[in-house]
């Protein structure tokens, strides 16, 4: 459990919301980036020692011992898969209700995705549905923390058990989310976040971080992000090759294939920043959420449904989610919208569709032609040979109703006007 958090939560909106600077960039930022800056660049060089200190630091956060930085939340989960062995022949089990990169990335590693439904009250993936998709070429499990909210980690975790599957938690939206007195990130193999502009943190509008308390994992997930470099290793900073090593003429640097999804310096610097003020960062999008949730109570709306968060799970809010029960507020979704934006709201986002029901998937638009899909690879011997409707019918029964209201708000001005505009169209509708 995170006590910094917690503690902050009990403090007032204007005490979290001092802590914000302006555009999401403050001072202790900019002295870091000062700080590489001055340093210079130089290859293999850890300017100002940034990666080691931000890798450091991230896992003490989480209460892990390792964490990679790299490019991306995408690229993140990639090495993921790599690292553990996830190639052509292999299926990996994702949730249809999340970024399409959850699903590609399996893809990418020449697997094969297979979509396992979600469970209605929490719209997180349902290890029910899991169990049943589960075959002998199963792999791994990518489960996401949908929104800021953990899944069922415990019925998860002992079908990864019960199977010898690896399970890399998906946080791009939860960070310093909890799970039953844990935090989220250190409950799977590994966990992937990401740091790309509309997340709780960022480091120049993208980048990302795995952690994990596996050192050999660690290893493996560094090298399959730097190039697959064979002198790499697992602790912080641990990101280039002394240059006795790489001048050597007898240097064979590549042990094994791995992709370029390093950060810059620029990034990590940014990123140290943004994390050394994360739990106020957090509290504001717990606070804002909760002065949604007190407009649903306080106007005794039946309409707008939240996600059940489960006793014992921190929600940590990337966005405030309801589903729309449209035939008791009497409109659709894009009439509540276009309500919602003419009483000051800023826009009204929707889920993302199905990532099964995405052209890509649908039309197995991943290479040059449907039967290169890695559902077709002669190694392969699985049956999923195709993505359609009906193979997750409560995901699909509910993303059209998934109304998506924004939590990055960084005054508590821009706040009370969003809250506001919820209000009042509550109001106008009811009438």
């Amino acid at each position: 459990m995170n006590n910094v958090l917690h503690a902050m939560l009990a403090e007032s909106p204007e005490a979290i919301f001092a802590q914000l600077p302006p555009k999401r960039v403050g001072e202790t930022d900019r002295r870091y980036l000062d700080e590489v800056l001055n340093a210079g660049f130089r290859n293999t060089i850890d300017p100002a020692g940034i990666f080691a200190r931000t890798e450091a630091a991230f896992a003490a956060k989480f209460g892990v011992r390792y964490a990679v930085l790299h490019n991306s939340g995408t690229g993140t989960m990639q090495s993921c898969l790599l690292a553990a062995g996830v190639g052509p022949g292999d299926e990996v089990i994702v949730p249809p209700l999340t970024a399409v990169a959850t699903a590609v990335v399996v893809v990418q590693c020449g697997a094969v995705p297979v979509f396992a439904d979600i469970d209605p009250d929490t719209f997180n993936l349902d290890p029910a549905d899991v169990a049943r998709r589960i075959t002998p070429f199963t792999k791994a499990i990518i489960p996401v923390s949908l929104y800021g909210l953990a899944p069922d980690y415990d019925g998860l975790m002992a079908l990864a058990a019960e199977h010898d599957l690896t399970v890399i938690e998906d946080n791009a939206e939860c960070f310093l989310g909890e799970y039953k007195g844990r935090m989220v990130g250190a409950i799977g193999h590994a966990a992937s976040f990401s740091f790309q502009a509309s997340k709780h943190m960022t480091s120049a509008g993208d980048g990302g971080v795995v952690i994990t308390d596996d050192q050999e994992y660690a290893q493996n997930i560094r090298k399959r992000s730097c190039l697959g470099y064979a002198t790499l290793g697992a602790k912080p900073g641990d990101v280039f090759v002394p240059r006795d090593v790489r001048q050597d003429i007898d240097f064979e640097r590549h042990d094994l294939m791995g992709y370029n999804f390093r950060m810059s310096a620029v990034q990590a610097a940014l990123a140290l920043g943004q994390l050394e003020r994360l739990d106020a960062l957090v509290a504001a999008r717990i606070h804002i959420a909760r002065m949604y949730q007190q407009v649903l109570d306080e106007e005794q709306c039946d309409w707008l449904i939240p996600p059940v968060v489960p006793d014992g799970a921190l929600h940590t809010y990337w966005t405030w989610v309801c589903k729309l029960d449209e035939e008791r507020a009497g409109v659709d979704w894009r009439m509540f919208r276009k309500a919602f934006i003419a009483n000051g709201g800023d826009g009204l986002y929707s889920a993302w569709r199905p990532v099964h029901l995405e052209p890509v998937f649908r039309n197995l638009a991943f290479y040059g032609r449907p039967d290169q899909a890695p559902n077709f690879d002669p190694r392969y011997k699985g049956t999923v040979k195709s993505y359609q409707e009906g193979d997750c019918p409560v995901c699909e029964e509910l993303q059209p109703r998934l109304c998506q209201f924004k939590t990055s708000m960084q005054s508590i001005d821009a706040v009370e006007t969003q809250v506001n505009a919820l209000r009042a169209t509550i109001r106008e509708i009811a009438r």
